[in-house]
Parts: C-alpha cells; sequence; structure tokens
C-alpha cells in the first residue's frame, strides 16, 4: 500500500454539492482520493467524477506554457478570413496543415504573452471604449478569480459586459427568485431532505447531476418516510423511489405546476395565514389560474389530470414540503416563468420559510453559486448589487479608489449578447477565462461565426478546447488541486480550495495572472487606482467582504474545518441555512400571474421528435476536465437515447449510428433504445465535441433572463449513410481527440 506524503483536505471541482476531498499526494502527485466521514455535505460519499476524475490534472495535453499566434510576434498583419478548423487527429493536431501553419502557436514567457495581451487590449479600449470590452468569468474558478476579474473589467474598463456560464443553466432561475423573494439562491440546504414529508423533483436528473444530493434523497425515502413526486421527461433513476412520476412534455412547466395550484386554490389546501402576511399580488395571480384545470394542463403536458391532482394534495397537505429543481426547469424560452410557477406553489402553501421545506434550484457546476456571488453577471456587482444603481456604484467606487462617477451604471451584455454582438462597432475583444462557448452556447454553427469575427480573444484555461482555439494569446492556468481559494456550493456553503502541490510547468494560478495583467494594463493607460497587489487568496476574499455583507463575517480561519453557509453578516454569525424565517429581502413575497407560452420548435411532420439535452454520471460540462481523465474510458462516446416505439416505427436498433438533424444543424452519433426516454422524446448529453448536442439546440431567448432554450427544438431522426459525414467512422470510434 503506498503510503502518502500528506493528504490535502479540499473541495470538489465538479457539481455544486461541494463535496470534501482528502487528495492523497505522493511525490508531488495525486495517487487516490477519499472523503471525511464527518463531512457535513457528503459524510464520505463520492460519486465517480469526485473519487476518480482527478488525472486530468496530469494529462500530457494539459497546457503549460503561454502561447501567442506567431503573427503578433512578428508583427505581420493578421491574416484574413479566420477560419478555425475543429478535425483533429489522434495527437490533437489539426487535420488540416496549411491552415494549422497559417495559425500556429509559439511557446513564449509570461512577460511576452502579458504584453501582448494588455497591448491589444489597450489599442481596442483606447479606440472603441467600454462597450468594446467584453469578460467570461469562470464557474470552475474560485471566488477570488472571479472577483477579480469582474473588478478588472469594472475597474479599468469601465464595462459590464461581464457574464459567465449562469447565463446557460440557471439564469432563470435566479431572475425568478429575485423578482418573487429579491434572493437568488437556495433558500434551504440539500440535506434537509430528510426533513421533508413530502419533495418534488422537476427538471433534474439528479442521480446523474448531483449524485450525494440523489442519495440524501433516496435516504429520506427509504429510512424517514418521505414522499417524492418527480416531474421529469426522462424516466430518470429516482422514478423508482417516486410515489409518483409525472412524465410531462418538455416545455410544459408552467400549465402543469399552474394546475397544481388550479387544485390547490380549489380545494382549499391553501396557507391563508402565510399568504396574507408574507405575500402580495394574490388576487391577480388567482385570476390567471382560472383556465389552468387540470384537465387543459393534460391536454398540452399529456400528464394525466388526475395525477396533477393527487400531487397538488400531496405537496399542499404535508406539514413540510420542498421543491428540487434543475434545468430542465431554466433552460427554456420561458425559464423564468418556470421557476415563477413552482415559487407559486411555496407562496400558497406556505412552504418556505422553515426547515425542511423550500425553494431549492441545485446549481450545476462547483462554484456557479459562488461566481454569481461575486458579480460576474451584466446585471450586479457582488451581493447581487444592481450596477445601475447610484449607491451601489458609490460603494465599489469607494472600495476600489475609483473616481465618483468612474464606474458604469450601464447594464452589460449577457453571455449570449456578448457573442452576438461580435462585430464591427459591437464587441472587438474577449476574454474567456475557463469557460467554452463552442461547445455550451446553443446553434453552435452560428456561435461559430460569431467568434470570427472577434479582434482580439484571450483564452486563460488549464486545456486548449474548441473556443481556445480561436484565440490570439492563450495563459496557461491551474486547476483546483494546484491553487488555494473558496468555493460556494449550491446550499450556499463557503468552502476551502487547497493546492495538493506546485502548478506544473509554468502554469500559474488564476488570480495572480488577472493581477499581472491588470497593473500592466494600469501602466499602459495611465491610471494607478485599483489595488492589485495582493499577497494571497484570502486577502481578495476580505476585500469582497468589507463591501459585500453575505460575506463579512466569513475568513479563512472560521472555514478552515467546515465551511459556512451564508449569509454570514458578522465574524460570530453562525450561517444561515435556511432563509426567509421571518422576512423576504425585498419584504413580501410576490406572486405572479402566469400563461402558458409554448417552446419555440413544437414538432412537426418535418421534425417530429423533441430533442432535449443534459449530462451523464461520468462526464462534466464542455468535457475539458472528464474527457481528459479516466472517466472517458468509461463513456467514450456520446449517444442519443430514443424510445422503443420510436425505434421501432423508425427501422433503428440499439447500437445504430444514426444523423440528428435539426433546422441549425446536425451531428452523427449511436442510439441507445431505452425505456428512459419518452415517445416523441430524444436525449443527447452536451459534453461530447465530435457529436455536439448544442449544433442542434435553439438559440431562441427567454426575454427575461436571456437564457436560451436548450431543453427544447425540433429533430429528425435517420439511420446514417456512409456519405453523411466523411470522417464519420472517426466520430463515432474516437474519444475527444
Amino acid at each position: 500500500m503506498i503510503k502518502p506524503d500528506r493528504i490535502v483536505t479540499t473541495t470538489c471541482p465538479y457539481c455544486g454539492v461541494g463535496c470534501n476531498l482528502q487528495l492523497h499526494v505522493k511525490d508531488e502527485h495525486i495517487f487516490k482520493v477519499t472523503s471525511p466521514f464527518d463531512s457535513p455535505v457528503n459524510h464520505g460519499n463520492l460519486c465517480v467524477k469526485g473519487r476518480f476524475g482527478y488525472d486530468y490534472v496530469y494529462h500530457p495535453k494539459r497546457m503549460t506554457t503561454p502561447l501567442v499566434r506567431r503573427y503578433l510576434l512578428e508583427v505581420k498583419e493578421k491574416p484574413a478570413g479566420r477560419e478555425q478548423v475543429f478535425a483533429v487527429s489522434k495527437d490533437g493536431q489539426p487535420i488540416d496543415s496549411q491552415i494549422s501553419n497559417l495559425w500556429d502557436w509559439v511557446e513564449t514567457d509570461w512577460d511576452t504573452a502579458l504584453n501582448i495581451t494588455a497591448d491589444n487590449l489597450t489599442r481596442i479600449y483606447k479606440r472603441d471604449g467600454s462597450e468594446a470590452m467584453a469578460v467570461y468569468a469562470c464557474a470552475k474558478a474560485t471566488n477570488e478569480d472571479n472577483y477579480l476579474l469582474q473588478k478588472m473589467y469594472r475597474a479599468i474598463f469601465r464595462t459590464n459586459n461581464v457574464d459567465h456560464c449562469t447565463r446557460l443553466c440557471h439564469a432563470g432561475s435566479v431572475v425568478a427568485l429575485q423578482q418573487a423573494t429579491g434572493s437568488s439562491a437556495m433558500s434551504n440546504t440539500a440535506s434537509q431532505v430528510i426533513q421533508n414529508d413530502v419533495f418534488i423533483v422537476t427538471g433534474s436528473n439528479t442521480s446523474e447531476n448531483h449524485p450525494i444530493i440523489a442519495l440524501q434523497m433516496k435516504e429520506a425515502v427509504r429510512q424517514y418516510g418521505a414522499k417524492m413526486i418527480v416531474i421529469d421527461p426522462r424516466r430518470i433513476e429516482l422514478v423508482d423511489f417516486a410515489e409518483m412520476w409525472l412524465p410531462l412534455k418538455p416545455g410544459t412547466n408552467v400549465p402543469v405546476f399552474s394546475a397544481m395550484a388550479h387544485v390547490i386554490v380549489k380545494e382549499e389546501l391553501v396557507n391563508h395565514d402565510f399568504i396574507e402576511q408574507r405575500t402580495e399580488g394574490i388576487d391577480d395571480f388567482l385570476k390567471s389560474l382560472d383556465k389552468f384545470t387540470p384537465e387543459y394542463a393534460e391536454e398540452i403536458s399529456g400528464v394525466p389530470a388526475d395525477d396533477i391532482r393527487k400531487a397538488a394534495r400531496m405537496y399542499a397537505t404535508a406539514k413540510k414540503a420542498a421543491i428540487y429543481w434543475g434545468m430542465g426547469i431554466s433552460q427554456l424560452s420561458h425559464g423564468t416563468a418556470s421557476a415563477l410557477a413552482l415559487i407559486n406553489l411555496a407562496f400558497l402553501t406556505g412552504h418556505i420559510g422553515r426547515e425542511g421545506t423550500g425553494l431549492n434550484p441545485l446549481r450545476g457546476q462547483n462554484n456557479v453559486q459562488g461566481a454569481s456571488d461575486m458579480g460576474c453577471m451584466p446585471f450586479h456587482y457582488p451581493g447581487y448589487m444592481r450596477v445601475d444603481n447610484p449607491d451601489n456604484r458609490a460603494k465599489w467606487e469607494k472600495a476600489w479608489n475609483i473616481e465618483e462617477g468612474g464606474l458604469s451604471l450601464k447594464l452589460g451584455l449577457t453571455t449570449t449578447e456578448i457573442l452576438s454582438h461580435a462585430h464591427e462597432g459591437g464587441v472587438r475583444a474577449l476574454y474567456i477565462m475557463g469557460e467554452n462557448p463552442m461547445m455550451s452556447e446553443p446553434n453552435l454553427n452560428e456561435t461559430r461565426k460569431h467568434m470570427q469575427e472577434l479582434e482580439f480573444l484571450v483564452a486563460q484555461d488549464i486545456f486548449m478546447n474548441e473556443s481556445g482555439a480561436f484565440a490570439d494569446v492563450f495563459l496557461p492556468a491551474t486547476p483546483f488541486a494546484e491553487k488555494d481559494g473558496t468555493f460556494s456550493n449550491t446550499d450556499r456553503r463557503v468552502q476551502r480550495v487547497r493546492a495538493a502541490h506546485a502548478p506544473r510547468g509554468q502554469a500559474r494560478v488564476d488570480w495572480q495572472i488577472i493581477c499581472d495583467l491588470a497593473q500592466r494594463l494600469e501602466s499602459k493607460l495611465g491610471v494607478a487606482s485599483a489595488y492589485w497587489n495582493y499577497s494571497n487568496p484570502e486577502e481578495i476574499l476580505r476585500e469582497m467582504g468589507g463591501v459585500n455583507s453575505d460575506y463579512a463575517g466569513i475568513t479563512y480561519e472560521r472555514i478552515d474545518k467546515v465551511g459556512l453557509i451564508y449569509p454570514v453578516p458578522t465574524l460570530d454569525h453562525p450561517g444561515t441555512p435556511t432563509l426567509f424565517k421571518e422576512t423576504f429581502p425585498r419584504g413580501r413575497g410576490k406572486f405572479h400571474a402566469l400563461d402558458y407560452v409554448p417552446v419555440r420548435e413544437e414538432p412537426s411532420d418535418e421534425y417530429p421528435f423533441i430533442l432535449t439535452t443534459g449530462r451523464v454520471l461520468e462526464h462534466w460540462h464542455g468535457g475539458s476536465m472528464t474527457r481528459n481523465s479516466v472517466l472517458d474510458e468509461a463513456y467514450p462516446e456520446a449517444r442519443v437515447e430514443m424510445n422503443p416505439a420510436d425505434a421501432e416505427i423508425h427501422g433503428i436498433r440499439n447500437g445504430d449510428p444514426v444523423k440528428v438533424q435539426s433546422r441549425r444543424g446536425e451531428v452523427i452519433l449511436r442510439v441507445t433504445v431505452t425505456e428512459k426516454t419518452s415517445v416523441g422524446v430524444v436525449f443527447i448529453p452536451f459534453h461530447f465535441a465530435e457529436a455536439a448536442a448544442n449544433l442542434l439546440t435553439n438559440d431562441a431567448l427567454d426575454p427575461q433572463a436571456k437564457i436560451p432554450e436548450f431543453k427544447a427544438c425540433a429533430v429528425q431522426i435517420f439511420p446514417a449513410r456512409e456519405n453523411d459525414l466523411p470522417n464519420a467512422e472517426i466520430v463515432l470510434n474516437r474519444g475527444r481527440y
């Protein structure tokens, strides 16, 4: 048995559960991962990603040296017709050598890479102003990394064109919760599920997306007698533990949830005291419910009216009930309305503001909650302070030593808007830290065009991915195992991240890269305002907490062993696992009258299936980490899931290669015939660049949250032919490269 040199306690870099890890290190190499049994988050349990998905840190394809395009070093004019090749060979080299030579990378030192970056960002800012500048922050990076990145763009470039992947996952939930409660995070903690009498899981394949929370849900059912209601188009694993399964059609959330509200009102199951004392807007809301009968909802959603009635009664009559939801609620062109429909249910019944109740969006990435808290959004400073509020602006001007009125009051562009504005007179320079829009954006063929129109692009990451392939400068950063800082999980729990060993090669920690670049930018612009000389990441967190009261009482010493759940307003405050016990941040909770708006693309004769997308247990997000780990051997290729009845009609057998086509693109992949998906619905995971689901998805946006409709678009499926794609054999039989 190998004896470790040391064991380093840290936080998992994958989903939003925030499991505690113990990294066993020998000779500066992690060889095993375990978890402490006294962890309040995961109690020693880990999923396959947390336990085995760490070896990407040592993958030979990891980038550890700064790169720039050759033309930047030779001071030549940038080649016209910027086009990037995505077909690559096993060793990661572009197949088209001519384009590879035109756009080849050159290894360089940090001074050269950062000076070239600073020169070009300064040049574009001086020429075109704040609106030409934009940045993508990173839900995989630490709170400290993200805080400094948004600070750099706001304090130096005076722009609010700052966003990150929350726009592509839970933006609808964030907007809905802000409108209805004044807060945007989970109201309770996932571990409180064992206190539930009844709980609803909707739009979340929790067993694969948040496996440790799913364990707690199963425990609540098996050991504590809770009743679970699953509302989802797919027969996910949790259905086996559920009292009821409501298999609604994708995009019909509002009719089903509103019909449940209709039943609760009609059968006098409402909590009148809660409504009277703590909410507003009930009269308009009640009027809007008239048409949402269970029969109306059944006609639209396919869920039997009697099942809607039974589910409504179960939820309303429980002593403690909660709702847990995922991106099946938010990733729709009416994602905000879907989340508001859930919030209305909680207000009607008073199932909020107490332990074992609540509204609980399950956040997808390890630090998407933290990146949002840090102000990495176009509408908010850290702490969800609106950027168009002069009082908020004044607070951050003082904190950052900015002249009065210096920060912008103009709302910034969202993630999707940043790329759609990439043209002359719009966004000219984009800085991407740890994100991969060429995998995560909808309608990738359109995204590719926008990426080509950027004048200058910087990628700060650990791997060269599909977006980094467009970059002019690549800055090698460090993964979780080579940095210190904090993550904030889906429970609002702020936890320590600790380096297991030094960075590989010349890779640098994100916050140090940002500080070095920021000082160069200020020098070139002739300003010296904001502070960038931090000695450690805790200094950064303290600066942010000096203005954002939710984090004011959090110190590294206080979270050394166990994290704290914010709000933590003072140094002696114990944290706040349950929100809204007395009031809501906006005062009264607000009911919202809703209407049913169909998905933008309904099935048709030409495109008879509805495609929904999501994750699988073995992989995560765009695949940069898991596809470069041993986990890629466990799930090596994309599959499209199809119901047996649909497969029989179309003459498709399990394992057959098929072409899936939408109005925007097509992919070739094999089919898995399974009853996990409903008739008329197909599912594709979005982790696989060689069969990218987002080549198919619809870029229609929710008008309020600006989140795309990833969860529903119309597609057709054909048996694949040899001439469908020249390299179909490569696509169907290779890993990432």
